[in-house]
């Protein structure tokens, strides 16, 4: 056995994980309707004026605005309808003064019109168009360029697409865009005891949960996850994984970062790269690894479920996502009362998963090796780790996942 003897401090394990991802530079071309949640490489410039012609704001006549001056109720303006347009259509004329054309929402406007009128503030009777209010020049109508103007930014480099951003691409044409690809992430878990799912259990094995919550983890926040083959608990073993692992961007182990005669991934990672640090003054999640393999990030997360998975959001996400050159992850919170006494561990910043059970916050932690602690849970609150306990009712803030 060899034991973690020294460990370090929350905060400065995140600044060091910090300090070492870089922004990845590749770029790729997608097509649009891949693009939800992608990166922007480069502006996004509008080739044509949006809308493309002026165009009817609502059902009604276009009309030449000054026409209807001094309408009303009692004293009505009158004006011939000479046509009618749909959307889709291109006006075969234009008007005069004293006409009018019966237009459609989003249908091009007609030579000579310049505003439209309701439909609903008319009276027609044949050709002839009672108009009972006034409208001024420009008056229901969706100007040429009035969105965005040929030549224009629609959107800057390092801007995150969503739908709305999505659909303002899509308004100029525009079918695919240039973006920034998304960090490879090499997953892979070990130990003698860790079985596929799918694959009976031989006697002393378990199911692997870690790659499946890791590869949830990383799709989730911007990464292409890449599942390796489950590695046996040997420097061999892992060192030839390692191998096929650092083609990717970055490196996640899991399992093989504790103190035990098998826990091997410090012994791997001094071999051939650099540790930043061993052991972290976080509950769950202590025995955890990083460093550097040839310039390639190595995660060495702890074997049990619980420990695995929180080390991921509190490390992994945000070093994921700077990579990416996504926005930094700001979970939803809530504050809500204790339902009962929690009893921390001193020294340690713990991480301590609820449920939020009639707007208060039901303890839901077990063990580090249970996920259920986290799957049945609808978030976690941060213990300081000068704090030792935390009474029932104390108002804490929920981080919900």
């Amino acid at each position: 056995m060899r034991p973690i003897t020294e460990t370090m401090l929350y905060d400065d394990a995140i600044a060091v994980v910090m300090g070492a991802a870089v922004p990845i530079a590749i770029k790729d071309r997608v097509a649009l309707l891949d693009a939800d949640g992608r990166v922007l490489s480069s502006d996004v410039m509008a080739p044509l004026d949006v809308p493309p012609f002026d165009r009817a704001a609502m059902d009604g006549y276009a009309v030449v605005a000054a026409d209807t001056f001094g309408a009303g109720t009692h004293a009505p303006k009158t004006l011939t309808c000479v046509d009618r347009v749909f959307t889709g259509q291109v006006p075969m004329r234009g008007i005069k003064p004293g006409e009018c054309i019966e237009i459609a929402t989003g249908a091009p406007m007609p030579d000579g019109a310049d505003a439209v009128v309701m439909v609903e503030e008319t009276d027609r009777n044949g050709e002839a168009v009672r108009v009972m209010t006034p409208v001024y020049p420009k008056q229901h109508v969706g100007r040429r360029g009035a969105d965005l103007a040929a030549g224009q930014v629609v959107l800057a480099a390092g801007q995150t697409l969503n739908p709305a951003r999505v659909g303002a691409i899509a308004a100029t044409g525009v079918i695919d865009v240039e973006v920034f690809a998304q960090p490879s992430v090499a997953i892979l878990s070990t130990g003698n005891e860790i079985a596929e799912p799918g694959q009976p259990l031989a006697p002393g094995q378990i199911y692997d949960i870690n790659r499946f919550t890791l590869e949830t983890i990383v799709r989730r926040h911007g990464g292409v996850s890449v599942a390796l083959p489950i590695a046996a608990d040997s420097v061999e073993d892992l060192s030839a994984a390692l191998d096929t692992a650092l083609a990717h961007d970055i490196v996640v182990f899991s399992g093989g970062s504790s103190v035990g005669e098998r826990d091997l991934i410090l012994d791997v990672l001094h071999q051939r790269g650099t540790v930043h640090f061993h052991g972290i003054a976080v509950k769950p999640g202590k025995p955890t690894v990083f460093g550097e393999i040839e310039d390639t990030p190595v995660f060495g997360m702890p074997g049990y479920p619980t420990s695995c998975l929180s080390n991921a959001y509190m490390l992994l996400v945000p070093f994921l996502r700077k990579m990416a050159r996504l926005p930094a992850w700001t979970p939803q919170t809530v504050e809500a009362p204790l339902t009962r006494r929690i009893v921390s561990t001193t020294g340690r910043h713990q991480f301590y998963t609820v449920r939020i059970v009639d707007g208060s916050a039901e303890p839901a932690f077990k063990a580090s090796g249970d996920i259920t602690s986290m799957a049945h849970a609808d978030g976690y609150i941060e213990i300081p780790a000068q704090t030792d306990v935390l009474e029932a009712g104390t108002i804490v803030r929920v981080k919900l996942f």
